[in-house]
């Protein structure tokens, strides 16, 4: 691989030209693409062949399509003391309802004083008129969301209380970038700037990240013109994309600049560069991909597209890494240098581990490798106890409104005049033949159950063959007790029914419907995707003990990631240090997400910092001189880049909406604790540990391949070729 990459930085190096122009031209169609062909993403989830969807397609084709409109609830509440039923609150009730049948879009609102279908609760205190559109969810216009907003805030001066919630006000859109974001790039562009010490350099390194998740992203765009892609779709590639884009880049130029110094020209700097640290941002691009794609296993197909789109985007990073990061390099020469090392070479020729001046890093492994008991120890119990609360997490698909939004407002004036189950009324659906009586006969057990509230009169489809009951809980729609009111409908009405199927739907159904799934899919996912990244590191290192190290430590990561989530998101610790409106469950997609993604960057990590202990072993030093080499080599370049890829992930925290917000914490502080506590304490303390058996590979597996992720295939001379760089520019460092 080594030598296919050399090749490839040199042929990007004579080709400079073409392979930026090509990029060019490559973002220019994608502008193109996305400005005419993009359609619209959703923030709907469910999963085909679950109960709660299979009810609500049946509930579609029984009772009509038009269900499936987009619709906002209009609540009203009256001032303290009074009721809406007053002749005055009346007439503003009344002259509203007019108003809001006359917006733009709207085919139909509700009165909630008329007696037939009253929408009142009991004191009369509190109403809602539903407002429906004639357009599915999601297509609710800007300009008709904003009319719906107006004409609410204009009933303010009647004295009524008016606040909007439902689909119709729900952004169904891309969460756009914000300030936060903003930051993390700025953040990351000083990180790099300290890191090069050549603001030039780093703008270029950040260029070409966002070269690649322009790509990436505008990719994703013009699918979602022919696909039903998730909001958060680009959200996650951008996120993920930019930060893989700048640790690669940063890994390239970091070695070409070695070479620079060491008084390689620069085509040879840039062939070394990208069959070196080149072949390592393949391996750690793979293992990222693997991590991602896998998420099909879930059997979600939203789930499956998210991962898919960030594995393509990551492809796409590791592409512009490979080609045109070395054409870049191409054009600044020497000038990706700073200027007072632009002269004689400043590092040796020959010799790959000189020891230099002692430093901080170097002081630093010195201290963990002598004591690696205590290092072991102290990192496992501290890092366990963080992960303490991941214990008590709960998941949920049920998405809150922000505090002090008119969603959130509107909620709230339900659930104090309907009760906490207005909000995430459940819905029965009895289909058969005698479903109407079936229903009437399940209304009186259903209303026995814990937390049932109310139970409505059965509603009949237009043939007879179908009927409706609306179950409203006692609870809120995220709670535990009305998870385990679907529960305990799905084992009750299969024994006051016969002849009918019954189904079990509504929001908080189809969350517990998803939960299972994940539930199901999460220990095969890990399975897979543990198992295909141990036997990719089999290959890297020749060795057993060093990928279960980095495994071990990864769980160690992940538990500590998720349990600080969960005490943040959850129990409400530093929730103001992250911007956080409420607490609650997580996302029921966030742990596996989390793991997938935080997976695939551990072991980037692992294999940066541990193949240049390896090189330094397999060229004969000894166990403890090769960790300490291989640390102080590797260290700085994935300190820098972890402290870049937090950056990006925590600018996405304090601004970020639904699950973006968790997601973007979770990853932030796994990557705090990758890079900073597994792979610069336990990873050399653990390794010091083992001594020489953390390179043992038994002998019934030395027919496996070796994958040369150190370019030493680049010191044997190739016959009958010129691409390979004469043994003395080969150096160290990724």
């Amino acid at each position: 691989m080594a030598r296919l990459l050399y090749r490839l930085g040199t042929f990007a190096h004579r080709r400079r030209w073409a392979v930026v122009l090509t990029w060019l031209m490559i973002l220019i169609i994608g502008v193109v693409g996305a400005l005419t062909l993009a359609g619209k993403t959703s923030n709907t989830f469910s999963i085909p062949g679950q109960e709660s969807t299979i009810a609500l397609d049946k509930i579609s084709d029984k009772f009509g399509a038009g269900d499936g409109n987009a619709s906002a609830r209009v609540v009203i509440a009256a001032p303290a003391g009074q009721t809406l039923t007053s002749p005055e609150n009346a007439a503003a009730v009344s002259g509203l309802v007019a108003e809001l049948g006359r917006l733009p879009g709207v085919v139909d609102a509700g009165n909630p004083l008329n007696p037939q279908a009253p929408g009142v609760n009991a004191d009369q205190s509190t109403g809602y008129s539903t407002v429906t559109y004639g357009v599915p969810q999601g297509e609710v216009t800007a300009a008709e969301q904003d009319a719906l907003l107006a004409a609410a805030q204009h009933a303010h001066g009647t004295g009524l209380t008016v606040e909007v919630t439902g689909t119709a006000v729900t952004d169904q859109g891309a969460v756009p970038a914000g300030a936060g974001e903003a930051i993390g790039v700025i953040l990351a562009l000083l990180i790099l700037a300290l890191t090069y010490g050549s603001l030039v350099v780093a703008g270029m390194n950040l260029l070409t990240a966002g070269v690649g998740v322009g790509v990436g992203v505008l990719g994703i765009t013009v699918v979602s013109g022919f696909v039903d892609l998730q909001s958060t779709t680009s959200v996650l590639a951008t996120m993920l994309g930019l930060a893989v884009g700048i640790d690669y880049a940063l890994f390239i130029i970091t070695r070409f600049r070695h070479e620079l110094q060491r008084g390689a020209d620069v085509r040879s700097a840039i062939g070394i560069a990208v069959g070196t640290a080149g072949s390592a941002v393949v391996t750690a691009g793979l293992t990222v991909v693997i991590a991602l794609v896998f998420l099909f296993v879930a059997g979600i197909p939203f789930l499956t597209q998210m991962g898919i789109a960030a594995a393509a985007t990551i492809v796409v990073a590791v592409l512009v890494a490979l080609t045109l990061v070395p054409a870049i390099l191409s054009f600044l020469g020497l000038r990706a240098l700073p200027r007072r090392r632009r002269g004689a070479p400043t590092l040796p020729a020959g010799g790959r581990h000189a020891v230099p001046t002692p430093g901080f890093l170097e002081r630093w492994v010195g201290t963990v490798t002598r004591h690696k008991i205590v290092a072991v120890l102290a990192t496992t119990v501290t890092l366990g106890i963080i992960a303490i609360p991941f214990f008590s997490m709960q998941t949920t698909l049920v998405q809150t409104p922000a505090d002090g939004s008119t969603q959130a407002r509107a909620q709230q004036l339900l659930a104090d005049g309907f009760g906490e189950g207005f909000n995430g009324p459940l819905t029965i659906l009895f289909d058969g033949p005698d479903a109407v009586a079936s229903a009437a006969s399940a209304a009186g057990p259903v209303a026995a159950l814990a937390d049932v509230a109310m139970v409505t009169p059965p509603i009949p489809s237009a043939d007879g063959t179908a009927a409706l009951l609306t179950v409203i809980p006692q609870s809120g729609p995220t709670s535990e007790a009305t998870e385990q009111l679907v529960h305990d409908l799905r084992a009750t009405l299969p024994t006051v029914t016969s002849g009918v199927d019954t189904y079990v739907t509504g929001s908080t159904a189809v969350s517990v419907d998803v939960a299972a799934a994940l539930n199901e899919a999460l220990p095969i996912y890990l399975a897979i995707v543990v198992g295909l990244a141990v036997i990719l590191l089999v290959l890297v290192f020749r060795s057993i003990l060093v990928p279960l190290v980095g495994v071990l430590g990864f769980l160690l990561t992940v538990g500590a990631a998720l349990g600080a989530t969960v005490a943040v998101f959850q129990w409400g610790a530093l929730a103001d240090l992250v911007n956080l409106d409420r607490t609650g469950p997580l996302i029921s997609l966030t742990p596996i997400i989390v793991i997938g993604i935080l997976f695939g960057l551990a072991m980037d990590y692992q294999v940066f910092l541990v193949s240049r202990m390896h090189e330094a072993h397999a060229h004969g030093a000894g166990f403890l001189d090769a960790i300490r080499t291989g640390f102080r080599q590797a260290a700085p370049v994935v300190v820098a880049a972890a402290a870049i890829m937090f950056s990006v992930f925590a600018g996405f925290v304090p601004a970020g909406d639904g699950p973006i917000k968790s997601i973007a914490f979770a990853l932030a502080i796994g990557i705090l604790v990758d890079a900073f506590v597994v792979r610069m304490i336990l990873v050399p303390a653990a390794l010091a540990l083992l001594g020489e058996r953390a390179w043992w590979l038994p002998s019934w597996l030395a027919w496996l391949p070796t994958l040369d992720v150190e370019g030493a295939g680049l010191e044997r001379p190739e016959p009958g070729g010129d691409a390979t760089p004469p043994r003395e520019l080969v150096g160290a460092g990724h």
